[in-house]
């Protein structure tokens, strides 16, 4: 397993361009396989779950090809189905929870599809019933074989109304990406509304979908015979852009985060200048300049403030760990409760190893009380527990005195392109080791 080696403790300056979406990007890749035409994708991020994914899409016969540095083009011409159905796919498929999208653009397309139980970050239950209710109310046959592998059948897929149990992104995103090719109109009310979903409509709409509703909870497809290829550009990654600015404020840096799409950040600002990150919209740009100290808001009844995650537009889950770690120097004090997954506070105790000062009150709430710069954090050695938790403690790394070593990177690698070149180009100092 690769580490970093992080020397905290140091200010850091300059500009730092987002990189491309990631849960766009696993959305929309899926998305090529409804067309046997050319479609060309950029802004890709080159990260390793991109990389898998890209590697289940070849090995199943997606002809890819390299346009530039994050551009690619994709031709999903000549499938091979039965490839689904062999220990390879199975290996490769679970080594990353996106795979499981494969199944709608290829229920949609051929009327059946195959995939192994997905892979993915271990944070907690992550239930796959509203993609298999959503296929199975389209008229789809869904079977776990004695192997393990979902088997979905489908003579055809018909367009119908569906109320989703829950808001799921992956999910409302494999169901819409079956329901553009049933016949009829499909209703999907209770849909997820983050920005990748609107990416993901806006870009099948560009290939011949009727989707209307886009950016609501409300969707209505009327199914097509036929997609066609067209050219997409993945939104910046609104997770980078909060994560860089919980960075900033914690290590009383002073960055740009260039080329942010604003629009589509949603409450990530306000929730940041609510924990009393100060910063400036310039343009498409954010700027947050030097923070000596910064103060968590309070109630209007002077209660203390909560930060918790809810589906869009509230506040995403994959930040509320960078949300904690920001807040260990703020004034103040919050509460963090992570609602959705019952095992993405359980990095905690190394931030407490560190000299954070929070309760963990259970698996979902924990209780921060900032340290106002007035203590620093000690370096320590830890390991990434998942994607964002990895992320959280690099930040915590960089703010704190002395060096840390953080073990187990590959999963920061899953979810965050060069971040140590990246990091170093604005003044930080760590160093990959394998």
């Amino acid at each position: 397993m690769g580490k970093f080696i992080i020397q905290g403790g140091r200010t850091l300056k300059g500009e730092i361009i987002p990189q491309g979406a990631k849960n766009e990007a696993l959305q929309v890749l899926c998305a090529v396989l409804l067309t046997e035409e050319p479609v060309t994708i950029s802004n890709v991020p080159t990260i390793r779950d991109v990389q898998r994914l890209m590697e289940i899409l070849s090995a199943i016969g997606v002809e890819i090809t390299p346009i530039n540095a994050d551009t690619y083009q994709f031709r999903a011409k000549d499938i091979h189905l039965d490839f689904l159905k062999t220990p390879e796919f199975i290996k490769l498929s679970a080594s990353i929870r996106a795979s499981i999208m494969i199944l709608g653009p290829l229920l949609g397309r051929f009327g059946k599809a195959y995939s192994a139980k997905p892979g993915g970050d271990k944070i907690g239950r992550r239930p796959l019933t509203v993609h298999f209710e959503g296929f199975s109310n389209l008229g789809a046959t869904v079977n776990l074989t004695e192997d393990n592998i979902y088997e979905l059948t489908a003579d055809p897929l018909q367009g119908t109304y569906m109320l989703l149990n829950e808001a799921s992104v992956t999910g409302t995103a494999n169901i819409v990406m079956a329901a553009v090719k049933a016949k009829g109109k499909t209703t999907i009310f209770n849909a997820a509304c983050e920005p990748y979903l609107y990416q993901l409509c806006t870009m099948l709409n560009n290939m011949g979908a009727k989707i209307s509703g886009i950016g609501s909870n409300l969707l209505t497809i009327e199914g097509v015979d036929e997609l066609h290829g067209c050219e997409h550009r993945i939104l910046p990654d609104m997770i980078e852009v909060g994560s860089f600015m919980g960075m900033a404020a914690i290590t009383g840096s002073e960055i740009t985060i260039k080329d942010c799409a604003f629009q589509h950040l949603g409450i990530i600002p306000y929730t940041f200048s609510k924990l009393g990150v100060r910063f400036e919209k310039r343009g498409d740009d954010i700027y947050i300049p030097k923070h000596k100290t910064y103060e968590i808001e309070t109630n209007m009844d002077g209660s203390i403030l909560t930060i918790a995650d809810a589906p869009w537009p509230g506040f995403t889950p994959d930040l509320i760990s960078i949300a904690l770690v920001t807040a260990i120097q703020a004034r103040g004090s919050v509460l963090i409760h992570q609602k959705m997954f019952e095992s993405r506070l359980f990095f905690v105790d190394k931030l407490q190893e560190m000299g954070a000062q929070i309760i963990l009150c259970d698996p979902h709430r924990a209780t921060v009380i900032g340290l106002n710069h007035k203590y620093r954090l000690r370096g320590t050695t830890m390991a990434s527990p998942d994607i964002r938790a990895g992320v959280a403690l690099l930040i915590a790394a960089l703010s704190a005195e002395g060096t840390s070593v953080i073990q187990n990177v590959e999963q920061i690698d899953r979810g965050y392109q060069n971040i140590v070149e990246r990091l170093n180009v604005l003044g930080a100092k760590i160093v990959r080791e394998a």
